[in-house]
């Protein structure tokens, strides 16, 4: 049978387009074998409020120049009430707060108790698939054994999870040895990140780039209806 499959490091409550790959995937790959990488998205993200963007960060253990894995990465003190009452104070006025809330989660968000951060992007990544009724499973790298760097490594995932197909951000374009997978039968295909149509959201001009919360919070029925680009692809 046909596969297709995404592989991708964890992040923390990503934006809306890292949900429309997992859905569009038979199987999505948690990629954190990887090196963690300072002031990215692996253990912060932005939301809208009142008084402009706001960057919300899980702190983490910072060990010599950092070079290690985004699975042994550790958190170095409780956040996630701190988190939590930063949404309540930017979306409790939202027409889906209450929604969300009632969903579970603000319960989802009581995980102070996890040590790696990678438990806990998975965990809020589960809930969130969950909400939107995703199905595709999330798994991670390391069930499928080997070694390599780069496409290699990607390669052999692909064929460990027996998938045809590898759908990729843009961003690997750059980087991505083609000829590889077409040796292999693999296809390759990248995902377009355009044409999402706007939604209601409050605090100022409309921003695409923050976190999925934002879409759950500002709408009450049916947000994944947004995370799905338009049919002309030119948004609305």
């Amino acid at each position: 049978m046909p596969k297709t499959i995404a592989i991708i490091q964890s992040n923390y409550i990503p934006w809306k387009g890292y949900f429309d790959i997992i859905d569009s995937v038979d199987e999505f790959v948690l990629y954190d074998e990887v090196q963690f990488t300072k002031r990215d998205w692996r253990n912060r993200n932005v939301i809208k409020t009142q008084n402009g963007p706001l960057w919300l960060t899980i702190p983490v253990v910072s060990k010599g120049r950092f070079d290690q894995a985004i699975d042994t990465v550790e958190i170095a003190e409780p956040w996630a009430e701190k988190h939590w009452r930063s949404l309540e104070m930017s979306y409790r006025k939202a027409a889906g707060f209450e929604r969300t809330v009632a969903a579970g989660l603000k319960e989802a968000f009581k995980i102070d108790g996890e040590r790696l951060l990678s438990d806990v992007n998975r965990k809020l990544l589960q809930w969130v698939c969950d909400h939107l009724d995703i199905k595709t499973p999330l798994t991670n790298s390391r069930d499928y054994g080997g070694a390599g760097a780069k496409s290699e490594r990607l390669l052999q995932i692909c064929l460990g999870a027996g998938a045809d197909k590898y759908i990729s951000g843009p961003s690997a374009k750059a980087y991505l040895d083609h000829d590889l997978f077409a040796a292999a039968g693999v296809a390759v295909e990248y995902k377009s990140y355009d044409g999402y149509p706007e939604y209601p959201q409050l605090h100022g001009p409309f921003d695409h780039a923050v976190s999925i919360l934002d879409l759950l919070f500002n709408v009450a029925d049916d947000p994944k209806r947004y995370i799905k680009q338009s049919p002309t692809g030119a948004g609305t």
